[in-house]
């Protein structure tokens, strides 16, 4: 039984790692599109986890994750904004610019 449990958990921990590393990618896709729509540059062509959780809603539990990226205006200074997705799906996207809309 023991076993059972220790592949259990390895099959979970594989499937965690491969689904961090798709969402990751759809962040860095969605924040290069948003950033060139509007005329700015990505820098370090990253995003970064900085929250991970859970969110239940009416469809579900889904793992709900926040990313931060750095962009600038112009090639001049550094700015940061932040990225939610919940589960692949983009629920919020901010750049935190004043006098620019926020919402993706």
């Amino acid at each position: 039984m023991s076993n059972l449990f220790a592949i259990l958990l390895l099959l979970l921990l594989g499937w965690f790692w491969l689904d961090s590393l798709r969402a990751r990618e759809i962040a860095l896709g969605i924040c290069k599109a948003a950033c060139v729509a509007r005329g700015l540059q990505l820098l370090d062509q990253a995003v970064v986890l900085r929250r991970l959780g859970l969110s239940w809603r009416g469809d579900g539990i889904r793992l709900r994750r926040v990313y931060r990226f750095d962009f600038s205006e112009e090639g001049v200074g550094r700015h940061s904004g932040y990225l939610v997705l919940r589960g692949i799906d983009l629920e919020d996207l901010s750049f935190g610019l004043p006098g620019r809309v926020s919402d993706a």
